[in-house]
């Protein structure tokens, strides 16, 4: 069943996506609500082989959307497939304010240093430069409160920020229009048991619906069955003398791994891994200076954590800054890290970025040790297309992957733990829609691959059926 074409016009207000439409990433969306009046929602890099409709891609990151009429720009949350073209979205010349949640301002920042510095200039004042203007325009919001936007329309706009689960300060936007019409954009909705964050609510009506589908078409594991495979991935791989390799993202997935290897640590505390290795002395090393600064962020907004994960500091542990782990800051402790790890037979688990494998210090582990059976790679996170994460998570062992120009042999075993993801699953998605008193008549399913988005739509449209509403879905 094929997604149809719609127009990009329309009795106002309507949507136009310039991003996230042909993949899960360059997430951007535009609510128009006049001739001359419209909001962005997010702003995101494209990674792999995904592509905007204007033909902006990871190798052309150029704004390829007319931004005449944007007069605000709204921010889910601080992923970088959401935010990272914000540098080229100022250099087109917009100059509105940027509303996000508290703990997103105070994360942003880091995310678009690092971004900008890697993609766009290492200059001290060039960098000085983007972030004052960053910070300049950025108003954080709190959450589950209308915010009034002006507007040259001259009708009353508002938005409104609610929890979204995903990662720290992550939220879904419900817009509305002349106080009557509302449109919600999910952003990225997290999964309904996954650690450390509440997870999302639903909003409690929409008439248009624009919802993520990155598992669309598949369910999680359950998190005692998820961390149980863990556990199990732990002592599979240390039983040889080997390093668990993890490739994660900064900010989200890394500090959810953390806390899930605290837990694991905690209930084996003084036990025996295994005849050499105790349990109280594996090393967890989190080798990445932008997931340490993202740590302490999440420690400071500790108020923000559901109530299990808050109950564990008072109890008097560190989900996130337990005894065994250890945080490697330097490019030279890195490589001495890497070498060591590589050479000897102790036993490790290293969580490292990107967390697609397409650069940062996690290539260095894999070109060093994915030769090696000894050594195992963990994926927990959706790996886009054309990246070397998805050849090594689809291939596996006995087959080759490219890493920096060079062919590598793929030799360690390799897994996947999907629970694990920090968007919620296709039961996760359906029940933000379920949960809700009025239903949307219209959803535009987004973020997805095709065959996830086309699966979410045929489940939409069924439980709209049971329930006999109507319902015009469609992918953009």
């Amino acid at each position: 069943m094929d997604c149809p074409s719609i127009g990009r016009n329309g009795p106002f207000p309507y949507v136009l996506h310039h991003g996230a439409v042909s993949g899960v990433t360059g997430s951007a969306h535009e609510w128009v609500i006049g001739e001359q009046a419209s909001v962005l929602i997010d702003c995101g890099l494209f990674q792999g082989r995904d592509q905007g409709p204007g033909g902006a891609s990871a190798d052309n990151l150029a704004i390829d959307f007319d931004i005449s009429r944007i007069q605000a720009l709204v921010l889910t949350h601080v992923h970088i497939d959401h935010v990272g073209r914000l540098p080229w979205l100022f250099a087109e010349g917009f100059s509105g304010p940027i509303y996000c949640s508290g703990p997103s301002a105070k994360l942003l920042p880091i995310v678009m240093e690092d971004a900008f510095r890697l993609g766009v200039s290492r200059s001290p004042s060039d960098v000085e430069q983007f972030l004052d203007m960053l910070q300049e325009r950025l108003v954080p919001l709190p959450y589950d409160h209308w915010h009034d936007i002006e507007l040259p329309s001259g009708v009353r706009t508002e938005v409104r920020l609610q929890r979204a689960g995903h990662i720290l300060g992550s939220a879904f936007v419900e817009c509305r229009w002349q106080s009557r019409h509302i449109t919600v954009f999910s952003g990225d909705l997290g999964a309904a048991d996954a650690p450390i964050l509440p997870p999302p609510s639903s909003p409690a009506e929409a008439d248009v619906l624009v919802i993520e589908s990155t598992y669309g078409n598949r369910l999680h594991q359950g998190r005692e069955e998820r961390q149980a495979r863990l556990e199990a991935m732990l002592v599979r791989a240390l039983k040889d003398r080997g390093t668990l390799l993890i490739p994660a993202f900064s900010i989200g997935r890394t500090q959810e791994l953390l806390y899930e290897l605290e837990d694991i640590l905690h209930r084996n505390r003084q036990a025996a891994m295994h005849d050499f290795l105790d349990w109280d002395a594996l090393p967890i090393v989190l080798d990445s200076p932008l997931a340490s600064r993202f740590t302490d962020v999440y420690r400071e907004l500790a108020p923000y954590w559901e109530d299990e994960a808050r109950e564990r500091l008072v109890a008097g542990r560190r989900p996130l800054a337990f005894g065994q782990l250890l945080t490697v800051d330097s490019h030279e402790a890195h490589l001495r890290m890497v070498h060591h790890l590589a050479d000897s037979a102790r036993p490790a688990v290293v969580i490292a970025a990107s967390g697609m494998c397409a650069g940062g210090r996690i290539v260095n582990y894999l070109k060093a040790m994915l030769e090696d059976a000894r050594h195992n790679v963990l994926f927990v996170g959706y790996q886009a297309q054309g990246t070397p994460g998805r050849a090594i998570q689809s291939r596996g062992q006995g087959a080759r992957v490219e890493l920096e120009g060079s062919q590598y042999s793929i030799k360690a075993a390799v897994e996947s733990i999907s629970g694990y993801s920090a968007h919620g699953d296709q039961a996760d998605l359906l029940a933000f829609v379920e949960g809700m008193t009025r239903w949307p008549e219209e959803i535009r399913v987004v973020h997805g691959d095709d065959g996830a988005k086309q699966e979410f739509k045929r489940r939409l449209a069924s439980l709209y059926a049971r329930h006999d509403k109507s319902l015009n879905a469609f992918c953009p």
